[in-house]
């Protein structure tokens, strides 16, 4: 640990100076405006110079190389945010006080207060808890084995009863605000609100709306939440307003700033506005050229926006850049290829002569592990293309559409009742080719597809009657289905959605359970589930606010 020198400063081991805690969490503001303004080389060349003598410098550097890696998902920027933040640990170790916060667990009579920590060490604790949840969440990005994982979990919980006992101090009636607390209260709030749903989401508001180093972080994590989290797990009902509210200020400070105009695309895109996220993805894309990584996320996005709006050309060159230029998934990114070549008019000429079956034939050769698993999105890629295998192949009916509807894009279009008659007219189209068509081992699977589809169509269109009689079908069909057993609960969580829209609220939670329960081993499994309790929580809320509407009026 480092030995204290004149007061706010420290000498490291060797005895050279070490800046004071506010001049480096100053620094460490200006290298995060420079990050949030595009300058993303800049930023890094600011900080690197402090990485070895600074914990603010070093934890600031390697989150920025974090972020990186979690947009490449490339093993060698992984590798390097994982060995920058396991020396931002090790640094904050040297700060911190020899009788730490997860130390004192083990002795809960005496608690530690505030007077036992100089301001530095309280500094160094939560960035200790921070570097400890960073160097966790890396864990979920790399060909990790078992024991590692392991490792990664321990990491999770020594975080989390760091940020439990300093979240306790805060509270505390002895605890006081020095000059630098606010950015001590701001990576304790981060933390908290990381790792608690609800009280975490307002930990999270209240961090984002302070003055401090990680307000900006406090805001990211809250708008991931508001346009990823609630959108593709939930039931699509997204709270907008509040995402809105809280990107405008910083869209306002960094009109430019390729982040923020990320999400500003996200935004439009939740709320239907199509060709105005179009706009902003474009525009996040011209920001800057440094960091392609934005602009593949962004490739990605676009890649949706054209498929709403059935431009399958537009959607095929977005998903033919990522093939090439990103390292995500490219069973994934062939996969979309190929599903957006079958989409094609007789009459369209395909680009660079590339032929859907040979794509899809492609896929299952593709297949990529992380974290000792492949991505439940590949997995189901590659389940789809193996028909493709055979030498006389039964075509898959509407394979984008089929995605769209793992990625939650009927609740967008639902939005603008154009871009759902023009699906609606494109899966109809698909149905009398299934029912015109020769018998094959497919037939079943496929109709119910269509079904499923088509039913979420009339839904947002309003024609509920005929939305719950193609949900119903699926069902009715469980047995004759061979493949794409996903089908089923899925029909069961749509049915249950439509019926709690119209205040069936009782019905709604029997179909979830069934759908829960019933079900196992299913293609997006996982998702479907994050879904089904998603929608639950928001059935037996309705029901409870009526019961308690009705005994009000009882009385």
């Amino acid at each position: 640990m480092g030995q204290k020198g004149h007061k706010g400063s420290f000498y490291n081991c060797e005895g050279s100076p070490v800046s004071s805690l506010h001049e480096a969490l100053d620094q460490c503001m200006i290298a995060l405006d420079l990050f949030l303004t595009n300058q993303f080389s800049e930023a890094l060349g600011y900080l690197k110079p402090r990485t070895k003598d600074s914990m603010y410098h070093s934890l600031t550097y390697a989150t920025i190389l974090e972020m990186q890696a979690m947009m490449t998902f490339d093993p060698q920027d992984i590798l390097l945010a994982g060995n920058m933040m396991k020396e931002a640990q090790l640094l904050c170790q040297r700060y911190r006080k020899k009788l730490s916060m997860s130390d004192s667990l083990s002795n809960l009579v005496h608690r530690p207060t505030m007077d036992q920590f100089t301001e530095e060490e309280i500094h160094a604790e939560v960035c200790y808890a921070e570097c400890l949840l960073q160097r966790a969440a890396l864990t979920f990005l790399q060909d990790e084995n078992m024991v590692s994982f392991i490792k990664g979990g321990i990491k999770v919980r020594n975080s989390y009863q760091t940020y439990k006992e300093l979240d306790t101090l805060v509270q505390s009636s002895q605890y006081c605000r020095g000059e630098s607390h606010r950015h001590f209260e701001g990576g304790v709030k981060l933390g908290v609100g990381a790792f608690n749903l609800d009280y975490g989401l307002l930990q999270l508001e209240e961090g984002a709306t302070g003055h401090s180093f990680r307000a900006v972080l406090c805001v990211m994590l809250l708008l991931c939440y508001h346009t990823f989290l609630t959108f593709v797990l939930g039931t699509g009902n997204v709270n907008i307003e509040e995402a809105e509210k809280l990107l405008k200020p910083y869209l306002n400070r960094y009109p430019k700033g390729a982040i923020f105009l990320f999400f500003a695309g996200r935004i439009e895109a939740i709320k239907g506005n199509i060709d105005a996220a179009i706009r902003r993805f474009e525009e996040c894309c011209e920001a800057q050229q440094h960091w392609k990584q934005f602009h593949h996320m962004c490739y990605w996005e676009l890649m949706w926006c054209f498929t709403y709006k059935g431009q399958w050309k537009m959607a095929y060159f977005y998903a033919d850049l990522l093939s090439k230029e990103n390292s995500w998934s490219k069973a994934t990114y062939i996969y979309m290829k190929a599903a957006y070549l079958s989409m094609f008019g007789k009459e369209d000429c395909k680009p660079f002569g590339d032929d859907e079956v040979e794509l899809f034939r492609a896929v299952p050769g593709l297949k990529l592990k992380i974290a000792g698993k492949s991505l439940p999105t590949e997995k189901f890629a590659i389940r789809k293309s193996r028909r493709y295998l055979s030498p006389n192949p039964i075509s898959l009916p509407i394979p984008a559409l089929e995605m769209m509807y793992i990625w939650n894009g009927y609740a967008v279009i639902g939005k603008q009742p154009k871009l759902t008659d023009g699906m609606l007219e494109v899966i109809t189209k698909a149905e009398e080719m299934l029912a015109t068509g020769p018998e094959n081992e497919y037939s079943t699977d496929d109709d119910c597809l269509v079904k499923l589809l088509k039913g979420l169509c009339l839904k947002y269109l309003g024609r509920i009657q005929e939305a719950e009689e193609n949900f119903r079908s699926i069902s009715a069909n469980e047995k004759k289905i061979k493949y794409d057993h996903y089908l089923i609960p899925n029909a069961l969580l749509e049915l249950a959605l439509l019926f709690m829209e119209q205040g069936r609220n009782e019905e709604a939670i029997k179909l979830l359970d069934s759908a829960k329960q019933n079900y196992k081993n299913y293609s997006m499994e996982s998702r479907t589930h994050f879904r089904i309790q998603a929608a639950t929580l928001q059935a037996r809320s309705s029901l409870d606010g009526s019961r308690c509407t009705v005994s009000s009026v009882s009385l």
